[in-house]
């Protein structure tokens, strides 16, 4: 079955240490919340520092019915983004709300 892209959007993510192992979340100012789960490649967080911004195409899920997540699919490309890209990327999404 193919995947369904429509269901995938352009979302900032940024690793940070929470004590026990590096994780992603959703960089504030966007839809999602920052306390929303991101299940991602383990691979490009290990390859880079903690706190680096990544631009991934991702979608809102759940699991048979458990707690909402973001789902990064590991074989989609994952852009890093410098400050000045991170700003633009939020700037672009704020303007476009209603």
């Amino acid at each position: 079955m193919a995947r369904d892209m429509s269901a995938y959007r352009d979302v900032a993510v940024e690793s940070f240490d929470d004590g026990r192992a590096v994780r992603v979340r959703p960089v504030v100012g966007q839809a999602y919340h920052p306390l929303l789960r991101v299940q991602c490649s383990r691979a490009f967080v290990e390859d880079h520092p903690v706190g680096t911004r990544f631009l991934v195409q991702a979608k809102l899920t759940d699991r048979l019915g458990g707690t909402p997540f973001l789902y990064v699919y590991h074989g989609d490309p994952v852009v890093v983004l410098s400050p000045a890209e991170a700003n633009k990327f939020l700037a672009e999404f704020r303007r476009g709300r209603i």
